[in-house]
């Protein structure tokens, strides 16, 4: 991979909801990157970021994509565009930074991957959440071995999603062919958490259902897993908590350790027990942090791996494939509640 010493010179299109994020995370790591463009289909939207940070406005994405004065693109448009925009980003020699999910399927997850790897260049997918210093905190005690034997593995996304959420911005959030219902577009980010901490997944059963919104794709749903270790998991997701997002949580059960991490988007350490102590025990309680967004703050940590990848040539911490699996296993869920079946995914 080729390598570089000046900032990334990054484009944004997608000024919607999450751009704010990437905006921040961008301007956070301004040694190594600098905002040269941003792109809208609604010119309006382009245009008052593009003024905020004294940079080009686009609406034509294709136009943006002939400069040659671009590193990067980071794409934060609705999911059912993710794969078709980086594959032209692709074509056009950028790297890219890809908002989740990957894709809404697994054959345009695919091809993505392959066209970036066909023309050379980078693929990032965020999954930020892998930044919690939470997060981080449990994954060094599990790499540790610090839970001995692992039971078990569990993940609840209570969140409040009212109607006017899915009717906004054209209602594309309520359909499968542009967002893929809650699994896909919110519970994404603890699909990666589960696979990140339990490792390949090798059966689900699920039910998915809509159950109160006027929408096309699942508000809610259950999933049970069986990890290919033989740990056993299981997800409860929810867009329908009163009056508020009340819960984003991750536990761990072990021989040796439980550990469970709540608050609205895994950032508040509820329970951390083991049956012996080390260092990591006497900070890990500063490591909860407030935070009233479901996103919480870890594009910055990201995009910090992302640049430093790109300058040095390096793989992308959190590639095309870890993208993947978190769609695969989405659409395994779907598959599942659909069948009234378990769907494997991976084979001993």
């Amino acid at each position: 991979m080729s390598q570089t010493s000046r900032s990334v010179r990054v484009a944004l299109v997608g000024c919607g909801r999450i751009s704010k994020n990437h905006f921040d995370a961008i301007a956070n790591n301004d040694v190594n990157a600098t905002l040269v463009a941003v792109c809208d289909i609604d010119f309006k939207k382009a245009d008052t970021f593009a003024r905020m940070y004294k940079v080009s406005a686009y609406n034509d994405y294709d136009a943006m994509l002939q400069r040659d004065d671009i590193d990067a693109i980071a794409i934060c448009t609705p999911s059912g565009m993710h794969a078709e925009m980086g594959c032209k980003a692709a074509r056009s020699g950028k790297h890219v930074i890809c908002e989740k999910p990957l894709a809404l399927n697994t054959k345009d997850a695919s091809l993505l991957i392959e066209q970036c790897a066909e023309k050379k260049v980078q693929l990032h997918v965020v999954h930020q959440n892998r930044f919690n210093t939470t997060i981080q905190y449990l994954k060094r005690a599990l790499d540790n071995g610090r839970f001995g034997n692992l039971y078990a593995i569990q993940s609840n996304v209570l969140w409040s999603r009212p109607q006017s959420y899915y009717d906004q911005d054209g209602g594309w959030r309520s359909t499968w062919k542009m967002d893929g219902g809650a699994f896909m577009n919110q519970a994404i980010h603890y699909v990666d958490s589960l696979l990140y901490l339990g490792g390949p997944v090798k059966r689900v059963a699920a039910i998915a259902k809509t159950i109160a919104r006027k929408i096309d794709v699942p508000d809610s749903g259950v999933v049970s897993i069986e990890f290919m270790n033989g740990t056993l998991g299981s997800m409860h997701v929810s867009m329908l908590a009163y009056p508020k997002n009340i819960e984003g949580s991750v536990t761990v059960l072990g021989e040796l350790g439980t550990v469970k991490i709540g608050g609205v988007a895994i950032n508040k350490i509820e329970s951390w027990q083991f049956s012996s102590t080390n260092d990591d025990d006497k900070l890990v309680l500063e490591q909860s942090y407030e935070t009233a967004s479901v996103y919480g703050f870890g594009h910055t940590g990201y995009y910090a791996t992302v640049l430093n990848s790109i300058q040095k040539g390096l793989p992308p911490v959190i590639d095309g494939m870890t993208g993947y699996r978190a769609v695969e296993m989405v659409c395994a869920i779907h598959q599942s509640s659909q069948t009234g079946m378990f769907v494997n995914l991976a084979k001993e």
